[in-house]
Order: C-alpha cells, then sequence, then structure tokens
C-alpha cells in the first residue's frame, strides 16, 4: 500500500490531520455514550419485558463476533478514511430513522433490534477504519501519546458526556436522544471527510479472497507470540471484568448500602480514573517501559476489585471504582500502543478485529457465569476471586510484557517480530 498525503499535511499527534480524526473520534464518542444509555432504556420503558431487553442487548453485541473479522479484512482493502466515513453516514441515517419510528409509534422490539445489529455492524468497520487512521498518522514513538488522547476522548464521551446527554434528553421526549445520535455521526463524519491522510487500495493483484485475508490476520496474530500475549491478556481482563461488571452494582447495594439512585455515580468514578491516568501512562512508558507500565496498571486493577469486594464503608465503593479507572486507563493505552506497534499496517484492520473479537466474545461468557457462581458463593467471593485472577494474569504475562519494554518501545513491527518469533 502507498501512503498518499492530500494537502500536504504534517504527520504526528500534533498534525491537523490527527486533530481532526480525534475531533471526529470525540463527536462519535458522545453519539456512541447517548446510544449506549438511550437504547437499553427506551426498550425496558417502552416493552416492560426482560427478554425484549435480553434481546436487543444481544443483538448489539452479535456483530463484534460475527461482522468483525470480515469488517476488518475489508477496511485493509479499502481506503480506511472513506470506510469511516461511510460507517458514520450510515450509522446517522439508522438512528434518524429510529427516532422517525419512534415518533410514528412503530419502534416495536424487532426494530430495535435490527437496528442494534445494524448499528454495531457498522461501527466495528469504524473501529478498524480508525485504528488503521491513527497508525498512518502517529509515528511508533507517538502510539502511546496517540492512543492517551483517544482514550481520553472517548471516556469523556461515552461514559460521561454521552449518558448524561442522554438522560436529560430521554426526560424531554426520548426520540430526541437517537436524533442527537444522528447528527453527532453527522459531525463525526464531516470531521473525517477533511482528514488529510489517506491509504491507496491495494491493486488487483494484490487482492485475494476474503476469507484468507481473515486467516492471514489471525495466523499473524496466533503465531506472533509477543502480540498473542498482549491481546490474550486483553481477553482474560475482559472475561474477568465483565463478572465483576454483572455483579458488582447488586454487591455495592447490599453490601455498602448505597442507594440505588446514586449506584451509577460509580461509573463516573471509573471515568475519572481513567481520564486523569491516560497522559500520565504515556509519560511512565517513557520512563519505565511500556511492558512495565502495564504490569502495573493489571496490578492496580486487581486492588481495585479487591477493594471493591472486601470493603464496607460507603466511600470505599467510589475509591474501588476510582482505583479501577485508573489501573484499566493505564491498561488500554498501552495495550493498544505496543498492538498498533506490533501488527504491521497492511494488517491493521484485521489484527484490530481479532483483537475485539476475542475481548467481546469472552464478555458475554464472563458475566453468565458471574451470576450463578455469585449464587453458589456469595458476591463478595466472586469479586475476591476476580482480583486474584487479575493479579495470576499479571504475573504470569509479566516475563513477555517486561520483555516488550527492553525490545519494542519504539520498534517497527518487523523488528519484533525479528526479536520475539513465533
Amino acid at each position: 500500500m502507498t501512503l498518499i498525503e492530500t494537502g500536504a499535511p504534517a504527520a504526528g499527534v500534533r498534525s491537523r490531520a490527527f486533530r481532526r480524526l480525534l475531533a471526529s473520534w470525540g463527536a462519535s464518542s458522545i453519539g456512541d455514550g447517548v446510544l449506549t444509555a438511550a437504547l437499553p432504556l427506551f426498550t425496558a420503558v417502552s416493552t416492560r419485558d426482560p427478554v425484549s431487553v435480553s434481546t436487543v442487548a444481544v443483538a448489539s453485541v452479535l456483530p463484534w463476533l460475527l461482522v468483525a473479522l470480515p469488517a476488518g479484512a475489508l477496511v485493509d482493502r479499502w481506503s480506511p478514511r472513506a470506510v469511516l466515513i461511510t460507517s458514520l453516514v450510515v450509522r446517522s441515517g439508522l438512528t434518524l430513522s429510529l427516532s422517525a419510528l419512534i415518533v410514528l409509534g412503530r419502534a416495536d422490539v424487532t426494530v430495535l433490534a435490527v437496528c442494534a445489529f445494524l448499528l454495531s455492524s457498522a461501527e466495528t468497520f469504524a473501529d478498524s477504519a480508525g485504528q488503521t487512521l491513527l497508525v498512518t498518522l502517529a509515528a511508533p514513538s507517538e502510539l502511546e501519546r496517540a492512543n492517551g488522547r483517544v482514550v481520553s476522548t472517548e471516556t469523556a464521551g461515552v461514559e460521561i458526556a454521552g449518558p448524561l446527554a442522554a438522560a436529560a434528553l430521554f426526560a424531554w421526549r426520548p426520540e430526541w436522544c437517537f436524533l442527537a445520535v444522528g447528527l453527532t455521526f453527522v459531525l463525526a463524519g464531516a470531521l473525517a471527510a477533511v482528514v488529510g491522510v489517506r491509504v491507496e487500495r491495494p491493486t488487483a493483484r494484490e487482492v485475494t479472497t476474503l476469507r484468507t485475508e481473515v486467516c492471514e490476520g489471525m495466523r499473524f496474530l496466533v503465531r506472533q507470540r509477543t502480540l498473542r500475549v498482549v491481546v490474550g491478556v486483553v481477553g482474560l481482563t475482559a472475561f474477568v471484568t465483565s463478572g465483576v461488571n454483572a455483579v458488582a452494582f447488586l454487591h455495592a447495594i447490599e453490601a455498602f448500602h448505597l442507594p440505588a439512585a446514586s449506584v451509577a455515580t460509580l461509573l463516573v468514578c471509573t471515568a475519572v480514573g481513567a481520564l486523569v491516568t491516560a497522559p500520565l501512562a504515556c509519560r511512565a512508558a517513557l520512563r519505565w517501559g511500556g511492558g512495565s507500565v502495564m504490569v502495573a496498571a493489571l496490578a492496580v486493577l486487581a486492588a481495585g476489585i479487591a477493594m471493591l469486594g472486601l470493603g464496607h464503608a460507603p466511600w470505599v465503593a467510589w475509591l474501588a471504582y476510582l482505583v479501577m479507572g485508573v489501573g484499566a486507563g493505564g491498561w488500554n493505552v498501552l495495550s493498544s500502543a505496543n498492538r498498533q506497534r506490533l501488527t504491521p499496517r497492511p494488517l491493521m484492520g484485521r489484527v484490530t478485529s481479532a483483537h475485539r473479537v476475542l475481548a467481546w466474545g469472552l464478555m458475554p461468557l464472563g458475566a453468565a457465569l458471574a451470576g450463578p457462581l455469585a449464587q453458589a458463593t456469595s458476591l463478595r467471593a466472586v469479586l475476591v476471586g476476580a482480583a486474584v485472577l487479575v493479579m495470576a494474569i499479571a504475573a504470569l504475562s509479566a516475563p513477555r510484557l517486561l520483555a516488550l519494554s527492553r525490545t519494542s518501545d519504539h520498534a517497527t513491527p518487523e523488528q519484533v517480530a525479528e526479536s520475539h518469533p513465533a
């Protein structure tokens, strides 16, 4: 593939092109935050049926298992900027249509489930395309800083601004939530359209079958030892933390005696922890090495889960969520940067999608197991057990992550592959 700079912008995280990409990311993150809060809430209010709520929730997750892998391969074939713009336009059209259907009284559970599936399907394309544009614009030595800004932007939009906007709009008129989401996606698409760097499509002789390209990305992920460790830790940690998330609110009400209305503020503490940590993780990685800080981030995450499981005073719950946000924020920034650094650019979409499939594929299983385990033992036992598992993951992955600090913090994927063979 040949990199073409339109408008000859300077590359790097300080370039105008990167700022525009980050602004597009911010606008779409706010829309995602509103959608994440409004869609399940509208489903619950309009149907009053747990099965309907579950159906829509499953429909929103399925594309990460069914669509993400071919989406990543197609992103590697096509112009990532064009894919990003198209996916945002499609998501805008879907949410604006859903708003109209709500006004007309036609938004039954089938419509909601289909919209949820299509919205998430388009998001799988946008996610891979955005990751490819990020590594196109940022130099290998800037990936921590670039991902720090992305994590901060996503956290502020998805976990703070979006839910707060959804609460205000839903109290007014539910359909305004989806109208607002559609408009934010339009804005995000307009900003993505003026990002001044694109990647040429491969020539005809470079194009192979979609199945071959998907398998090529999966083979690279499995065979590249250090990348396998990074993505494996993401999947295992997602499995454990999804179980924590499934029972944590109930534990907060029963063990900490928090009022139900205040439980949602725990998520704000997590967001604040991630926001504070994202830029600090970049500086810490420069001083101590990315792998060392990644191991420390997993230990901090485990400490936060343990605090939640062992604490009694109400203030401990908020502190525990803040600590978990610190650990998760540091890990997300550095694991993303190292995954991108370890992946050749032509495989970026496919490896990104495979990473998402692994993480999202294990999350439903972790959430499904947490409830029965808590019923058989206790909520506290599940949380303490989760903390122990995260610490075990950190200890087992530490040798490979620490080696990553010594050899690949500023290396190209080819250099890393030579240092870390299969």
